[in-house]
């Protein structure tokens, strides 16, 4: 189809847009996996940052986009036509968000209907966004008395929210629409004072900024690509959320010890647990995906770490485990993702409801399944990176409610919430990540 063919022109890279966000809000696909083949269609570099902010911003935003196309319109779109309608939503976002001058988003968004292999509909884009610039101010108050459009969150996702977080819900949603900051981890075995790194990263401009109570986690500002980190690409320094990074010291590990890494995969806490204990007996990387588990070795690559990476269901132990238990597991099990919608926009469209229930089944059944590997006066740590009560400690309360031989070792910070078990970080919280953890323990035997 004429439609589908590549749009190469650094011209059209609103074109390129809307069809990663159309892949997105129609076909149900990751951004992770439609934006970096569209990313590789811009012939200049220098353009490359704009698509990305186009889609990660639209994505951010699309369920007010959305809201106000719909009234722009004179009537629906055809389904045939969605990646028109992603274009819309990529035009209104540049007028609303971006410092790009109006007569320049309009024309480009107007020719990237010529380059989607619909030019009958650039007289439509041209009305919809010059209607958007008249009629935007009281189009943004009307939107702002309508839940969903306001707070720019699906229905669903707000409901749940002000009920687990009744006090909190505003601050989440509003977090979750905020670009976050990059934080990197500085390498405890090149750096076991980051005091030297972080002037490093301040002589090369990019203004550190230490995160509170973790020594080895800085964020800085203007974003940076990753190679032109300063030692990146000798693992003095990774990439990774302050409150991704809380796992590794949660876990306690020692010298000596076995250690399972569960759900391993992209690898960031594997290699913190090696950074912070080198001496460990062994590490095993378990994920259910081989594929990305190459991704993990090419992380302990960089760094110069290794470890045993096992291929295998962590519900299913029976077809990887050898027997031989684990002083320390850390389960980052699968999730909604909703404490992480800042960093992946794309959630509000991919989640459903039903997702939830489903989840925290799955999560039970890991947890039950590993729990029999780990060593008697050994230590769990559960965590995931969600925002809601229904994956987090209630998994964790009906659990220790049905496994006699489990208690919670409560964990004594001045991060995040306490809950009646574990802790939660919501998202913002210290510019951190919504993260959740709690650490459950076998009593040794008598």
């Amino acid at each position: 189809m004429k439609h589908r063919e590549a749009v190469p022109d650094h011209m059209n890279l609103r074109a390129l847009a809307a069809r990663v966000v159309s892949q997105v809000a129609t076909q149900g696909r990751s951004l992770d996996t439609v934006l970096p083949p569209a990313l590789g269609q811009v012939h200049a570099p220098r353009d490359r940052p704009l698509l990305q902010q186009l889609c990660y911003g639209t994505l951010r935003w699309q369920p007010r986009l959305a809201w106000l196309a719909d009234r722009l319109l004179n009537q629906p779109l055809k389904a045939r036509d969605a990646e028109l309608g992603a274009l819309l939503w990529v035009g209104i976002y540049q007028l609303e968000h971006l410092r790009i001058p109006a007569h320049a988003a309009v024309a480009e968004t107007v020719e990237a209907a010529r380059a989607l292999g619909r030019p009958w509909a650039t007289r439509l884009v041209n009305a919809v966004l010059r209607g958007y610039q008249r009629r935007g101010a009281e189009l943004n108050r009307r939107a702002d008395r309508d839940p969903v459009a306001r707070h720019a969150h699906p229905d669903w996702l707000l409901e749940r929210l002000r009920t687990d977080w009744p006090g909190e819900w505003e601050a989440v949603v509003a977090a979750n629409n905020r670009q976050p900051p990059m934080t990197l981890r500085i390498s405890r075995l090149h750096h076991p004072d980051p005091a030297a790194y972080l002037e490093r990263l301040a002589a090369a401009g990019l203004n550190p900024r230490p995160v509170p109570g973790q020594p080895w986690a800085v964020s800085i500002d203007p974003v940076a690509e990753v190679r032109s980190l300063p030692g990146f690409d000798r693992g003095e320094v990774s990439v990774q959320d302050a409150a991704a990074q809380l796992a590794a010291d949660l876990l306690e590990a020692a010298p000596g010890q076995r250690v399972l890494d569960a759900c391993a995969a992209p690898g960031g806490k594997t290699a913190q647990i090696l950074e912070l204990t080198p001496g460990l007996a062994e590490l095993v990387a378990l994920d259910i995906s081989a594929e990305r588990l190459g991704r993990v070795r090419e992380n302990l690559d960089r760094l110069g770490l290794g470890c045993t990476l096992c291929s295998g269901d962590a519900a299913h132990p029976e077809g990887w485990w050898d027997g031989t238990p684990f002083d320390r597991i850390l389960l980052d099990a699968p999730c909604s993702a909703t404490g992480v919608i800042r960093r992946h926009p794309d959630i509000k469209l991919l989640r459903r409801p039903a997702d939830i229930p489903e989840l925290a089944r799955t999560q039970a059944a890991i947890l039950t399944a590993l729990w029999p590997l780990l060593r008697p006066g050994g230590m769990l740590v559960y965590a995931t990176c969600s925002a809601l009560a229904a994956e987090n400690e209630q998994v964790v309360e009906a659990f220790l409610a049905t496994h006699g031989d489990a208690r919670e070792r409560p964990i004594a910070a001045g991060w995040g919430l306490a809950r009646p078990v574990g802790r939660q970080i919501l998202p913002g919280q210290e510019d951190r990540d919504g993260f959740f953890y709690a650490r459950l323990e076998k009593p040794a035997e008598p």
